[in-house]
C-alpha cells in the first residue's frame, strides 16, 4: 500500500526545503499519495469522514512539516484534535493507526547543535518532538523514527551551498521513507 504524506506547510510557494521535497515525492505517485492540508482546507474547515477515508487507504502515514515555536502549524495541530476522534484512533473500539507505520519529517531554521541539552533550545529534538510520537503510540500506531533537515534559514538567504544541501535532504528523505515505509 502506498504511504500518504499528510503535508502542513500555510506558506507552501514560500518553502525551499518543504516544497522540494514535496516536488521529489511527486516523482513516485506510485509510492506515495501527497495530501496538501493547507491547499485542502483553505479555510480551516476540516472534512473529518474524507480524512479519516484517506488514512484508512493507506499503509503508512508521515506528517510532513516545517516546526514552529517547537510544535507543528496550526492547521496541523486542528487535524489531530478533529481527525483523531475516540472510537476511531483511539479508545477500545479505535482501531485505525493501529500497527500502521507512522511517523514525522521536518525541517527546522536552526542548526542542530540548537537542538542539544547545552544547545540554544536546551533539549534534543526528540524531546522536542514527543508529543507526535505520544500522540501515535496512543492510537497504537507503530511509530517511526523522524526525519529531520537543519540549518536552512529562510531569513538568511538562499546560495548554492544551501541548494547543495537541500537536494541532499530530498534524496535524504526518500531513502529514509524507503527505509521505513518500504
Amino acid at each position: 500500500m502506498k504511504t500518504l504524506i499528510i503535508a502542513a506547510h500555510p506558506h507552501i510557494a514560500q518553502s525551499v526545503v518543504n516544497k522540494r521535497w514535496l516536488d521529489e515525492l511527486a516523482k513516485h505517485p506510485d509510492r506515495f499519495t501527497v495530501h496538501r492540508l493547507c491547499t485542502a482546507y483553505p479555510d480551516g474547515k476540516i472534512d473529518i469522514a474524507r480524512e479519516q477515508a484517506l488514512v484508512e487507504a493507506h499503509g503508512g502515514i508521515v506528517f510532513q512539516f516545517p516546526v514552529y515555536w517547537f510544535n507543528c502549524p496550526p492547521l496541523l495541530k486542528q487535524w489531530f484534535d478533529d481527525v483523531l476522534t475516540y472510537g476511531w484512533a483511539y479508545g477500545s473500539a479505535g482501531r485505525a493507526f493501529a500497527g500502521r507505520k507512522t511517523g514525522i519529517t521536518v525541517s527546522l531554521g536552526a542548526p542542530a547543535e540548537d537542538y542539544r541539552p547545552n544547545g540554544t533550545v536546551g533539549y534534543g529534538l526528540d524531546d522536542v518532538l514527543r508529543p507526535f510520537e505520544l500522540t501515535a503510540r496512543y492510537c497504537n500506531a507503530d511509530w517511526q523514527p523522524p526525519f529531520a533537515f537543519h540549518t536552512i534559514d529562510s531569513n538568511a538567504g538562499y546560495d548554492e551551498a544551501a541548494e547543495r544541501l537541500v537536494a541532499q535532504s530530498a534524496a535524504g528523505y526518500l531513502a529514509h521513507l524507503e527505509g521505513y515505509f518500504g
